[in-house]
């Protein structure tokens, strides 16, 4: 018998399979991408992430994590798929396709007793839709099944660290359902673990991005401010954080990642009269990658300068994560104009792009702009050419 099926075997769905399976649970991923599947049941992986390979590995070799592209038989159901963004005419709204996917698949195999937990980020009421799903298309009577919503916290680069230390909420349809999930969680989890509604559960959820997204927007908008005044916003910055209840994020060349730059979506398409802070720094952010293009292209036309160097393409530093990168839009905003020479040392290989050694870029461009601030670029000689610092990597 499966204690688990996870379904979705992306940056949250396989680590935490992977978790669930190294501490003797029998897991089953599911993943409607037959190539993932392969690599999994070869104790491979398919994204980058530290410790995760050999987790992977070591849990297959046991039997306890196989993959496979369809559901089966289980005790907990794990929903852990994407919720992507969508232009509609009335505004960006959050695509819920995978979720309702995902239910459908597990619903045949849905019996009394079983636990179903949605971990990918919804709008408010997602969960209990999910349950009046079961009871509409099962034989499932009221309080013979368990659900619940229990979001994430983690960061690219440091997922198995935080699936394990980061405080978790739990929100349950119901006093029981959050109860009955809470034991499973205390499995891979040594934090504490919150028990709550799913409505508060969700809003939870896209509360701390929407809160991310509004500091890292001030900290954007102070940039250009500084810009405009020819005053170095970093030392601005680093005086400023001496307060001691002060404490300004850098600024970047926007905000991207699968979190911060798609969340506050959910709560400005579900409640666009009130989240008017939330929105306009959701514009904020955005309006920042297009500053910074136009900064580019008015200091090159100044210099007459046509190569370029880009160091960072990822969404932040250190990780070779290109989801929502505000600095692969700069890139694809710039290649028409400009040779571009980039350097992105998380990355071999870029579709669409040649990628550069830090070596190669400095020899051949013109401008340097940093876009990411990696370990890598801290420290760098640049030989006294010209450059354009977004991200506070040059000291």
């Amino acid at each position: 018998m499966i204690n688990c099926c996870v379904i979705g075997l992306g940056y949250i769905g396989l680590p935490t399979a992977a978790l669930f399976a190294k501490n003797g649970l029998k897991v089953l991923g599911v993943d409607t991408n037959q190539k993932i599947v392969d690599i999994i049941n070869c104790g491979k992986i398919h994204i980058e992430e530290p410790d995760l390979d050999q987790i992977v590995l070591s849990s297959v070799k046991k039997g306890l994590l196989r993959a496979s592209s369809k559901p089966d038989m289980a005790d907990f159901f794990i929903i852990s798929v994407p919720t992507p963004i969508e232009n509609k005419k009335s505004g960006i709204e959050p695509n819920l396709k995978f979720v309702f996917d995902a239910l459908y698949s597990i619903i045949p195999f849905l019996k009394k007793g079983n636990s179903i937990i949605l971990e990918s980020t919804s709008p408010v009421g997602t969960t209990k839709k999910i349950l009046e799903i079961i009871y509409k298309n099962t034989q499932i009577k009221e309080g013979e099944i368990f659900v619940a919503y229990c979001p994430e916290r983690v960061l690219p680069g440091r997922i198995i660290f935080e699936l394990q230390n980061n405080a978790r909420v739990i929100g349950g349809v119901d006093i029981n359902s959050s109860e009955k999930i809470k034991p499973l969680y205390q499995k891979i989890c040594s934090a504490e673990i919150f028990c709550t509604t799913a409505e508060i559960a969700e809003l939870v959820k896209i509360s701390e991005n929407s809160y991310r997204d509004l500091n890292l927007a001030f900290a954007n908008e102070l940039s250009i401010i500084c810009d405009k005044l020819n005053i170095n916003s970093n030392e601005l910055i680093s005086l400023a954080n001496q307060h001691p209840r002060v404490n300004i994020l850098n600024p970047g060349c926007g905000v991207g990642g699968h979190c911060i730059a798609v969340d506050p979506w959910f709560l400005i398409s579900q409640f666009p009269n009130e989240a008017k802070i939330i929105k306009k720094a959701r514009e904020v952010n955005r309006n920042k990658t297009k500053w910074v293009v136009e900064k580019i292209k008015r200091v090159a036309e100044l210099n007459k300068i046509k190569k370029i160097g880009i160091f960072g393409i990822s969404f932040k530093a250190n990780v070779g994560d290109i989801r929502e990168s505000p600095a692969l839009e700069i890139i694809n905003n710039l290649k028409d104009y400009y040779d571009l020479f980039l350097c992105e040392p998380n990355l071999d290989v870029l579709n669409g792009f040649k990628l550069n050694s830090i070596k190669e870029v400095l020899e051949n461009t013109d401008l340097l702009v940093f876009l990411v601030p990696h370990d890598k670029f801290k420290d760098l000689n640049i030989f006294n050419k010209q450059y354009l610092d977004f991200c506070g990597v040059i000291k």
